[in-house]
């Protein structure tokens, strides 16, 4: 685990491991999340690229749908 800080223009470097672990490239964009007292980074994903990344996952899950949404 990296320590990282915060600037005085509030900006955060990502160590290079972490950049290349996860794939980060300049000018990706990330949603940011506050929960429990941590920072969350989400990558925003191009609607291209997410076609089929759940392929096979839903299948296997236990997830029950609520049908009363449903018409």
């Amino acid at each position: 685990m990296s320590a990282i800080t915060l600037s005085s223009k509030y900006q955060l470097v990502v160590p290079q491991p972490v950049r290349e672990r996860l794939k980060l490239e300049p000018g990706m964009k990330f949603e940011v999340f506050s929960m429990d007292g941590s920072i969350q980074f989400i990558p925003v994903m191009d609607i291209k690229k997410m076609r089929g990344f759940l392929k096979g996952k839903l299948k296997d899950s236990n997830i029950v749908r609520d049908q009363e949404d449903r018409i």
